[in-house]
């Protein structure tokens, strides 16, 4: 089983052991509730790194709606299994320590941020990138691993790297998908049987459409409450909400 660090200061002790013995170090950010999407970038990581690092922390500042924030599952017991075999370390910090500040110093992006999720959940990509930031300081890894279905977060989180000068790469990894299509998400269990039923006409709309406008409609008409659908960089990004649930994918055209 990976041993699991509450308190950062046993951590620090931990990754300076590493830095002496040269080990290198991948890290796969989350907020827990972990799924086969995850287990994805542990495989990776575990494949070109000697030590595995895996945070959990459910961000408070990257949810726009309080009432999404109170749904999120916390299945820490069910997460540290998944990962068992895989990483060596799961960090488990407590809000102050990440926020020792309060969230009074913040990361602010002023042009892709503002687009697409940005414009329909304000502030998210200022949680996002702070509290991406920060977990690179904590871990200092060499790697860091991020799933292509945050096709925006993605790009902002490189675009962080690059600005900033962080000695890290960014390893994008592919979408999971389930078997009809649908791309693997925590937030999929929230659909009632008919909703997951409908949910793979979404990636396959916005994959058969011919340009954005019709797949916006067609999504419509199938019943989903369409927030964006918009190409950028030979990618088809959208975001809908189904029974109340929100969805996002890309795919490519």
């Amino acid at each position: 089983m990976p041993r699991v660090h509450t308190r950062m200061a046993d951590w620090r002790m931990e990754r300076s052991s590493m830095e002496r013995s040269r080990l290198s170090v991948g890290f796969v950010p989350t907020m827990g509730a972990l799924h086969a999407g995850h287990r994805s970038l542990l495989e990776r990581a575990r494949a070109e790194n000697d030590r595995v690092v895996l945070s959990i922390f459910v961000n408070p500042t990257q949810f726009d709606e309080p009432s999404d924030l109170g749904r999120y599952p916390r299945t820490l017991e069910a997460d540290i299994q998944l990962a068992d075999g895989l990483a060596d370390h799961v960090l488990v910090p407590d809000q102050a320590e990440i926020y020792p500040d309060g969230y009074s110093y913040r990361l602010t992006e002023r042009t892709l941020s503002a687009r697409l999720e940005g414009a329909h959940r304000p502030g998210h990509f200022e949680g996002v990138l702070t509290v991406v930031l920060r977990l690179l300081n904590l871990v200092s890894p060499h790697r860091a691993y991020f799933g292509e279905k945050d096709w925006q977060q993605l790009q902002l989180v490189r675009g962080m790297v690059r600005a900033f000068l962080l000695p890290v790469e960014i390893v994008p990894c592919p979408i999971v998908r389930d078997p009809d299509g649908l791309a693997i998400s925590s937030r999929n269990s929230r659909l009632s049987a008919a909703g997951r039923a409908k949910a793979p006409a979404f990636p396959r709309i916005l994959r058969d459409s011919g340009a954005p406008d019709a797949a916006a409609g067609a999504l419509a008409g199938a019943g989903f409450a369409v927030d964006y659908v918009e190409d950028a960089d030979g990618v088809r990004l959208g975001a809908v909400r189904l029974e109340g649930v929100r969805l996002i994918d890309n795919v490519r055209v």
